[in-house]
């Protein structure tokens, strides 16, 4: 990943044998102990043609975390759902479950307003 040279299109090289070509991407977030997590479970359902969904916003961390805590949490509510962006949906109305579920694994989360 480190030499990939469709990161480099357009990029004018140089020809110091010591050269270190430099991206502009930033590192990915290193993921955070759950006890450090504020973790905050929503219920939503503007943009679903009025089903409910449960998110989870707050998450700081590595996006596959963030896919394995979303799948396990899906798993136990036995619904769909997805993860992007630090924040998981569980379709449904799940928050006292899901709420549960985290304070179960260590991490800090609340109910927020609906």
């Amino acid at each position: 990943m480190e030499n990939d040279w469709k990161a480099r299109l357009g990029m004018v090289y140089s020809t110091n044998p010591d050269f270190q070509y430099q991206t502009d991407q930033e590192p990915e977030a290193e993921t955070l102990p759950p006890a450090r997590q504020e973790l905050r479970v929503w219920l939503d359902r503007k943009h679903r043609a009025g089903k409910v969904a449960t998110l989870v916003k707050g998450f700081v961390g590595r996006d596959e975390d963030l896919q394995a805590l979303a799948k396990e949490l899906k798993a136990k509510c036995g619904v769909g759902g997805s993860a992007k962006e630090g924040e998981i949906l569980i379709q449904g109305d799940h928050r006292d479950r899901v709420v549960a579920l985290l304070t179960q694994k260590g991490y800090k989360c609340k109910k927020a307003g609906s």
